[in-house]
């Protein structure tokens, strides 16, 4: 399985095949694995080519740098199929790694922290046809397959083409890639994944060439078919869709109707096109002020001749008025749609210790008119145990609490968790200084300490400049939004790009899975996969090698379990 490793300094002459009426000598390109983040300033490569291991469901990835010591025009690369004998797997995406800058670190770094002098880290995968390179640069590549999961087992190869222009000559690079198909299918995702996401006019207009759309405009519906896509390609089967702002009102007075049809057409979209298979039902309130103060819920009032939300209190006259007509409103509407079985409420976001009051009283008139319903938050307060049904504590609180929601499992309550700004430190999260790994160990998180689903906020709130600075501040709280919260996707025109840390989360939905179908023959053995690459919730072991024999080990067991 291991093959021989070839070191290599950038701008030296390297032994590849080549042909190429450009001097050979300069071009430098080189196979990594793709959990390996290429800096900017990096100039020493350990060739990896060894045989990429992977189940029937899963995604094969390869990464290749290029460098130079003249620039490059035109870079171009062309990947063939992976086969074997007849059968054949297409290459998905083929993309450039671009690079952006991350101004401002984690206020509380990682001892794994990345440090990158130029303050620039790769992360979006850029699916265009040419780039240019300069010359002494890093160009990393990649390539990714997605195997179906009637694929023939055994070995596959592809081979890889790469071709440009040094000073008007042309060149070319062959190089192959291998495979290792398993003979073990993944059978259906049971982890359950959210990534929050922004349909602000601000932000679609970066995926429509800088161009406004309008709201619920062919447009619209367009580039939310495109970000339900990726999400769906990515391994997010759960969608935030507020209804009460989806809704649309006609207010006499203190009475309302309400008229659902931009709420259905969206839930049907992301049925359809990202393979949703919950729904979180939008918050219903918020903080009436600052981050201590109590919660209110969420009122459409008109404003002229147009519908604005306000936040009231719940025992304003008004806000009473609306909730108890629009919550039984909503759930007759689902139930006639037959979506109140996938259908769970958010409250309000992050209860702490001094709100929970006022949580607690939002939750139960909601219950007091849908006892059925199941809540879902994002929390830091354990004092609402007797309304939420889906916990998703923030991975620290987790972690210090982690007997409190193991006791809540037991009752038959679900534990998820989440990561946004925080937890920092030495915790995995998908800051683009951490290594790459340790975005994939999020899922085996998840595996490790019996979480079943995992939430992240920021799937696309984009500043003005998402290919350029990263990092934000906010001005109310001095928070720092470290680089790669906000956002682990990137607009293109009518389309989304993907990023290598949204492809690691991915990964390790499947490494999450794999563990799960491992635990069906041996728990314990199982368990201790896990507890080898993850230590403690935020201790882990970092080496890739070593994360990649588990992985094959895994595999192993898997296909002699299924040879019986």
């Amino acid at each position: 399985m291991i093959s021989k490793n070839k070191y290599l300094f950038a701008g030296l002459f390297v032994l590849l095949t080549v042909s190429v009426k450009a001097n050979p000598d300069q071009v430098v390109c080189v196979q990594l694995d793709p959990l390996k983040k290429v800096l900017k300033e990096q100039i020493f490569f350990v060739e990896n080519n060894e045989v990429f291991a992977a189940a029937k469901g899963e995604t094969v990835t390869y990464q290749f740098v290029i460098q130079s010591q003249q620039a490059i025009k035109n870079l171009r690369m062309e990947a063939g199929n992976l086969t074997n004998g007849n059968s054949s797997i297409p290459v998905r995406i083929k993309a450039f790694v671009g690079y952006v800058h991350a101004g401002r670190s984690t206020p509380t770094y990682s001892k794994d922290r990345l440090i990158a002098a130029s303050g620039l880290f790769p992360d979006p995968l850029l699916e265009i046809e040419t780039i240019d390179v300069q010359s002494l640069s890093n160009q990393p590549v990649w390539f990714t397959y997605p195997v179906p999961h009637d694929a023939r087992p055994g070995e596959y190869t592809a081979d890889i083409t790469f071709s440009g222009e040094i000073d008007g000559k042309p060149f070319n690079i062959h190089k192959q890639v291998k495979a290792r198909i398993y003979d073990v299918a993944l059978t259906g995702q049971t982890l359950w994944v959210t990534n929050w996401f922004s349909l602000a006019p601000d932000r679609l207009r970066l995926m429509n060439d800088n161009e406004p759309v309008e709201p619920y405009s062919a447009r619209y519906w367009e580039l939310i078919k495109a970000i339900a896509r990726k999400m769906r390609e990515n391994g997010q089967n759960v969608y935030m869709i507020s209804p009460v702002h989806l809704c649309q009102y006609k207010i006499k007075g203190e009475k309302y109707d309400f008229d659902f049809t931009h709420f259905d057409k969206m839930v049907d979209l992301f049925i359809r096109e990202g393979n949703m298979k919950r729904i979180e039902g939008g918050h219903l309130g918020e903080r009436l002020s600052h981050w201590s103060s109590p919660f209110g819920v969420t009122v459409p009032v008109m404003r002229g001749s147009k519908i604005e939300f306000e936040c009231k209190p719940l025992e304003n006259d008004t806000a009473k008025a609306f909730f108890t007509q629009f919550i039984p409103a909503l759930f007759n509407h689902l139930k006639g749609k037959k979506w109140d079985a996938i259908y769970m409420q958010h409250i309000a976001d992050e209860p702490i210790e001094s709100n929970t009051q006022s949580y607690i009283a939002i939750a139960n008139e909601v219950k007091r008119m849908v006892p059925e319903v199941e809540i879902i938050e994002a929390n830091h307060s354990k004092e609402v145990q007797n309304t939420i049904k889906i916990w998703v504590p923030q991975l620290n609180y987790y972690h210090s609490d982690y007997d409190f929601y193991t006791r809540q499992q037991n009752k038959g309550d679900e534990v998820w968790f989440y990561t946004c700004l925080a937890p920092q430190g030495n915790y995995a999260n998908r800051f683009l200084e951490q290594p790459l790994i340790q975005t994939r160990i999020l899922h085996w998180i998840n595996y490790r300490f019996g979480a079943t689903g995992y939430l992240h906020w920021g799937l696309n709130y984009w500043n003005e400049n998402p290919y350029g600075e990263t990092t934000s501040v906010n001005t109310e709280s001095g928070n720092t939004l470290p680089a790669g919260d906000s956002w682990i996707t990137y607009p293109a025109n009518g389309k989304l790009y993907g990023s290598i840390r949204l492809e690691a989360m991915r990964d390790g939905i499947a490494d999450y899975e794999l563990l799960k179908l491992y635990e069906k023959n041996d728990p314990a053995a199982a368990k201790e996969i896990a507890r080898t690459l993850v230590y403690q919730f935020d201790l882990y072991d970092n080496n890739i090698a070593a994360f990649r024999a588990r992985r094959i080990e895994l595999l192993e067991k898997l296909s002699r379990n299924n040879s019986r």
